[in-house]
């Protein structure tokens, strides 16, 4: 659905019958592909003669940050699907009239190809427990969350429903919190934070390669990094359960210094042990998850309202949730900002796009940073997801592979069974 509307923007460009005039210059929509490739961030489409198209500077994103995943994922229904999908921003003709995916009547064959996407998938453990996965934007990039829809069947379906917000609490669930419980009016109950001692430790300046060693000092270092995440759940109104994803390398001594935070705290404390015991390694964090939203009325109240201005809402997060010190915006930013204005999107929510490394916009920067810049490097509309997206620091949507990719280490027998995936 997404390149379909990168198809149609090109033949409307071509055509001589058909074209809205628009001004190659002034479109953002780019391509997507569900593989990392840095060398398509930047490319020229429409090369080859008259007959193939315009010539043209765009590229191509990863799928999971295509603004059509963020609408599949808010969207609850197929008349608020094709809405939103009417709603994409393209660019403007050459007399500066804002061009939306409805202009070019897109809307209604991009929601068919969407068709069966917009229905959650019900799935099931190996223990044989449903669960509904559907939907998959990345949090640094996008919203971070499962569709509305998922959402909505399983709090249908079941007494409590749990959904994940990706990466750290500073990504996934502030975006959760101010984007997808505003948009569909979900007020949650309680959050599991889930923390590792190997995250800690590496927060508190272990080397990566000595993460499985024991080291008390490093995993003490790197508590205010968890402690920040619990001061940004509290932002929120909502009662936090620390869960700690237990590794084999763990030691009691370590699991201790992170239970003696939460007793210092008054917060409940399990040691999840899913991946060695399944359901039953569970038991003791689902036991403290429904204690607590039995025992709490939920009082959840988003960070910021979205009548804010979006350097208020920027400013807001930065420095509320990330610790920022304040925010710096570069010439393009602040040129997006002027578009924005003109558009009229002033009260759209802002979804900030930044490492999950780190707490700042440098990935370098590890524990609980202080005294550092914001930097909004530009803001792209997503106006048919119902969000900015504001890029700060280096990030980038479309990543790139490291230096030895996975493939190196994938390979298929004369039987068929592939190696080397996991």
């Amino acid at each position: 659905a997404h390149n379909l509307l990168a198809a149609i923007i090109d033949n409307n460009i071509q055509s001589k019958t058909n074209s809205l005039l628009l001004d190659p210059r002034t479109i953002g929509w780019k391509r997507v592909m569900d593989m990392n490739d840095r060398s398509l961030r930047h490319v020229i489409v429409g090369l080859g003669g008259t007959t193939s198209g315009v010539p043209r500077e765009t590229g191509f994103d990863i799928t999971a940050a295509s603004e059509i995943m963020a609408i599949l994922c808010l969207a609850e229904s197929m008349t608020d699907l094709k809405e939103r999908l009417g709603r994409i921003f393209v660019g403007y003709t050459y007399d500066k009239k804002p061009i939306y995916a409805k202009d070019l009547k897109a809307e209604g064959a991009m929601a068919a190809l969407l068709k069966d996407a917009i229905k959650p998938n019900l799935v099931q453990t190996i223990e044989g427990n449903p669960a509904i996965i559907h939907g998959g934007p990345f949090a640094n990039i996008a919203q971070g969350t499962n569709s509305v829809l998922a959402t909505l069947m399983g709090m249908s379906h079941s007494d409590y429903t749990v959904t994940e917000a990706g990466f750290g609490f500073d990504l996934g669930a502030e975006k959760f919190f101010d984007i997808k419980c505003q948009s569909a009016n979900l007020k949650p109950k309680a959050v599991v934070l889930t923390t590792t001692i190997r995250a800690l430790k590496y927060h508190g300046g272990a080397d990566l390669k000595a993460l499985t060693e024991p080291n008390v000092e490093a995993l003490k270092n790197g508590l205010p990094n968890l402690e920040k995440h619990l001061e940004n759940i509290a932002k929120f109104h909502v009662v936090p359960v620390i869960s700690i994803n237990r590794f084999v390398s763990d030691t009691e001594e370590e699991i201790q210094v992170i239970k003696d935070l939460a007793v210092s705290k008054g917060i409940r404390l399990a040691v999840s042990e899913v991946w060695a015991k399944g359901g039953e390694g569970a038991l003791e964090l689902a036991q403290h998850v429904i204690d607590v939203v039995e025992s709490h009325t939920s009082d959840f109240k988003p960070l910021y309202d979205w009548r804010m201005s979006v350097k208020d809402k920027i400013a807001t997060i930065a420095t509320e949730i990330y610790g920022a010190e304040y925010v710096d915006y570069t010439a393009k930013a602040k040129a997006n900002l002027r578009k924005i204005a003109d558009l009229g999107l002033d009260a759209l929510p802002v979804c900030i796009a930044k490492t999950q490394k780190s707490l700042s916009d440098n990935p370098n920067l590890l524990g609980r940073p202080k005294d550092f810049i914001i930097t909004v490097r530009e803001i792209e509309i997503a106006v048919g997801a119902g969000f900015l997206i504001p890029i700060t620091g280096d990030i980038m949507r479309m990543p790139g592979l490291p230096a030895h990719p996975s493939s190196e280490g994938i390979d298929i027998n004369d039987d068929g069974e592939i190696t080397g995936l996991f």
